[in-house]
């Protein structure tokens, strides 16, 4: 009995290798060849190293374009709304957006390749996820490598006012999802929860609920808005400040440490979150017009040597298990239950509503 159980894990877990790291059926490699070329649309701009490597491969021509979350989001409802031949498939970004303006109407088609049906996660599979990103809490590490908070309420204290730094939520979608989600009812009964636990009381809310009070606070204690991660990086990581500093960003920035000779330490234990982790997802378009070249591209992207260009560094992770990640970061595993994730419908239908409560707490 031990004997046959024990091969029936090595055939599946055989099997789940095969699946893993299979190449496209020679079929589809010819039929993409035939079409000889694929438009892509992106919010990465590694798509241009990764589109490099896949034309070598196939010999296939790739027009790749890189453009903010926003301007794709404009330009696929625009083209494929007056069946304007643009992108073959995109890589897109702001969940709530992509589901309310480009999935439910129809521009977008999910596709999921048959390599990659029982190797990516079924909940990543529609829509199919290419990536995840994180934002994480993090402080200037010079003067102690120790945490510096350990709850979010903390950063409500007068101690932090005017030392902390997050990207305007109005220049990125994804930084607006984030609040959004917080005001959601599982995010807020933990705000309360975390509230109760550090100072023993209940919370008294001005607010909704405990996602707004934790909003308006943090705001209202002199919250710094950058124009980009990539600064914000810089300001908090800089050696030499007097005053201790933190910023909620881009866990990725924190690989140029050593080349811009900063101080960056995240914060992964703070409750009830650490920071939160956002999805960039692989779509065709409704009127492709390369269907067979842009599903090629997709199956590679989600290979370990299609998502080469974005492996190499920490904070950012491939919807495929089986493909590596940088050996000093962690996988999503860990991250999930430590960060924020995106409800794409919730955010559709609450977002607007989170906006415009931001917007009075900048008056």
């Amino acid at each position: 009995m031990k004997k046959r159980s024990l091969l029936a894990v090595t055939v599946l877990l055989c099997a789940s290798l095969f699946q893993a790291f299979a190449e496209p059926s020679p079929e589809l490699v010819s039929a993409a060849k035939k079409e000889g070329k694929v438009v892509v649309y992106s919010i990465t701009s590694r798509i241009a190293p990764a589109a490099k490597a896949f034309e070598a491969k196939y010999g296939i021509k790739v027009e790749a374009y890189d453009l903010k979350d926003g301007e794709l989001i404009e330009k696929v409802t625009r083209e494929v709304g007056a069946n304007i031949a643009g992108a073959d498939f995109v890589i897109c970004q702001d969940s709530g957006r992509v589901y309310g303006q480009l999935i439910a109407p129809g521009y977008l088609v999910n596709y999921v390749p048959d390599s990659m049906k029982k190797v990516i996660p079924e909940e990543y599979q529609n829509p199919l996820v290419f990536q995840f990103i994180n934002k994480v809490f993090i402080f200037n590490s010079e003067k102690t490598q120790k945490p510096v908070i350990s709850n979010v309420w903390e950063l409500t204290e007068p101690k932090w006012k005017g030392l902390m730094q997050f990207k305007d939520p109005k220049l990125e979608g994804v930084n607006a999802n984030f609040l959004t989600m917080i005001t959601s009812p599982e995010w807020s009964d933990r705000l309360a929860k975390a509230y109760e636990d550090l100072y023993g009381k209940k919370l008294v809310l001005t607010t909704p609920n405990a996602g707004y009070e934790w909003i308006k606070r943090w705001f209202k204690n002199g919250l710094i808005l950058g124009n980009s991660d990539t600064s914000i990086s810089e300001n908090i990581g800089i050696k030499g400040q007097k005053a201790q500093t933190l910023g909620l960003f881009v866990y990725s920035k924190t690989r140029y440490e050593a080349a811009k000779n900063l101080a960056l330490l995240p914060m992964t234990e703070v409750k009830p979150f650490s920071g939160f982790m956002y999805p960039a997802f692989l779509q065709m378009t409704k009127n492709a017009k390369n269907k067979n070249a842009a599903k090629l591209f997709i199956e590679y992207l989600l290979s370990s040597e299609g998502f080469a260009p974005w492996s190499k560094n920490v904070g950012s992770y491939s919807s495929n298990p089986n493909v590596k990640i940088d050996p000093t970061d962690h996988p999503v595993s860990f991250w999930a239950p430590r960060l924020v994730f995106e409800d794409p419908q919730f955010l559709f239908e609450n977002r607007a509503d989170v906006e415009e409560f931001v917007n009075t707490l900048e008056k």
